[in-house]
């Protein structure tokens, strides 16, 4: 028989959108996501929860990470926080409470027409990716120029988006408009199916757009990524598309993974072949967090990990403001000798 706190949980998650909007008001829907700052409702975007399962059923609705602090949890610890409990039996009391008033459509509904194919999902995504095109001589390529990237127009993990659909947030300004050009990155699975899309929206000068969240990821995300190359022996995972593609300017040969974020890093599937992984992690506590938990993870597999610190705050700043000899130096002290032989002396940095 299912416990009361289990059960209260379950109902929970099925409306899981409805109890963030309600006890998390600072926070804002991205795709299947709830961001906000942290478990007390804090602006900011440091935790994720997911509003809906997997499709893969490995994320549960309801459940939520703290990227920054390492918290996890589901929706009654939320709640918990949220209302300052200290006492379980005041959460489920609470929980039923809200669990019996009706229960708000979630704002911006689509209409019954257009919910065959909602936004945020998988299947929306791969169709923004197909509506999408190569990025040779696009602004995507510019933008990526601008941070010291010289992008293979050929790579197949990155394309372009001429008028982007932007949703506003609370954050922006009335009159921002409501469509971009963007790049659009393909977030993979294992088998490299399409299960998402990031999406960096840009100003027409080359630049980010001019929004209050000009990053955004859509679709089935966890355990996923961005991915440049096949699945090694070796590979290297970062957080951001811009960090992986800074260290490909000097391992393009070595295998990576963007995970987009300092939780979907420490989520990212280990594939088959892997036996050591190179993590790129930005210099904060979320990454140091990342860092820490892929180490838990990869350790009983006999996976081994091997960090690469950036000097500032993440890998892009280094080669923006570095230069490519120094950051090459910085790598190869890092690096493993036979992994730096392998992967970094063969290339020019000069």
């Amino acid at each position: 028989m299912e416990s009361p706190a289990r059960e209260l949980a379950r109902r929970l998650a099925e409306n899981a959108e409805a109890v963030c909007r309600h006890y998390l008001p600072n926070g804002r829907r991205e795709g299947r996501y709830w961001l906000v700052g942290d478990v007390r409702g804090t602006p900011g975007r440091s935790l994720y929860l997911l509003l809906s399962a997997s499709a893969d059923a490995r994320g549960r609705a309801g459940k939520w990470t703290d990227a920054a602090s390492g918290e996890h949890g589901d929706l009654l610890d939320v709640i918990a926080a949220s209302c300052g409990h200290v006492d379980l039996r005041e959460t489920l009391a609470e929980a039923r409470r809200f669990l019996s008033m009706p229960m708000p459509e979630p704002t911006g509904s689509p209409s019954p027409r257009s919910r065959k194919v909602s936004m945020g999902t998988p299947v929306a995504a791969r169709r923004l990716w197909a509506a999408s095109k190569p990025i040779a001589g696009t602004l995507a390529v510019a933008y990526l120029a601008s941070r010291g990237i010289d992008i293979d127009p050929g790579n197949g993990a990155i394309r372009f988006h001429p008028r982007c659909y932007y949703r506003a947030s609370s954050d922006d300004a009335p009159d921002v408009r409501t469509a971009w050009p963007a790049m659009i990155a393909a977030v993979t699975d294992d088998a490299g199916q399409i299960a998402g899309v990031h999406r960096t929206w840009l100003d027409p000068a080359g630049s980010k757009a001019p929004v209050a969240c000009p990053r955004r990821a859509m679709g089935n995300l966890l355990g996923h990524g961005v991915r440049f190359g096949s699945a090694a022996d070796v590979m290297a995972a970062g957080e951001g598309v811009e960090t992986v593609l800074s260290l490909r300017e000097f391992l393009p040969e070595l295998p990576m993974i963007a995970g987009l974020s300092a939780a979907h890093l420490a989520a990212i599937h280990f594939p088959e072949p892997l036996r050591r992984l190179y993590v790129a992690r930005d210099d904060d506590a979320a990454g140091s967090w990342a860092m820490k938990t892929l180490a838990a993870r990869a350790e009983p597999l006999g996976i081994e990990i091997v960090p690469l610190d950036p000097r500032l705050d993440d890998f892009n700043s280094d080669l923006v403001r570095m230069g490519r000899e120094e950051m090459a130096a910085r790598l190869r002290a890092r690096m493993l000798p036979l992994d730096a032989g392998r992967f970094l002396d063969s290339v020019k940095v000069s």
